[in-house]
């Protein structure tokens, strides 16, 4: 099956709370985090702003089905990746290395300095993949005042901290 990563439409949205939830159950196999597949997910409306931004994209199939997405916000001249969800039916498969690819390939075209995200350290889906992708783990004095807003804003909002961290691929200019 072949997967297609393209910039989001306005029809997209109605998707895009289903993939984030079907993906979420990934966090029913550690039992500190279970209550996470069950937890809120951003509606479809909340999506619109990415999406009119063109920092949202999607990964459609060969038959048209979306199988994940990709959501960012431009912040420092960093693009900030706030959510990567690819469905259950779909995961293993090289969707979010692609979603993942195609974002820091757009960061590059709009010459921001990196893309940064904020991740479960000790999960294999999340901080080992995004090292695998070239993504360095930044300590406390690296962080910058973003996403060390976001970091506290997650642990807020029930996630353990001491889990926690925050990522950066620093850029290089496109030949």
């Amino acid at each position: 099956m072949t997967f297609t990563v393209r910039a989001a439409r306005a029809a997209d949205a109605t998707a895009l709370p289903a993939i984030e939830q079907s993906a979420a159950e990934l966090f029913r196999r550690d039992p500190s985090l279970s209550w996470l597949a069950d937890a809120a997910v951003p509606q479809a409306s909340e999506h619109s702003p990415a999406i009119e931004r063109g920092e949202l994209w999607v990964a459609e199939n060969n038959d048209g089905q979306l199988a994940g997405f990709l959501r960012a916000v431009t912040v420092d001249r960093q693009l900030h990746i706030e959510e990567l969800s690819v469905s259950q039916h779909f995961q293993g498969r090289g969707v979010g290395r692609k979603l993942l690819l195609a974002a820091i390939e757009q960061a590059r075209l709009w010459q921001l300095r990196a893309v940064t995200l904020t991740t479960f350290r000790d999960l294999p889906w999340n901080a080992p993949f995004y090292q695998r992708m070239g993504f360095a783990l930044l300590s406390a004095e690296d962080t910058g005042a973003h996403l060390n807003h976001v970091l506290r804003d997650e642990i807020a909002h029930g996630l353990p901290g001491e889990r926690r961290c925050a990522m950066r691929l620093v850029l290089t200019p496109s030949p």
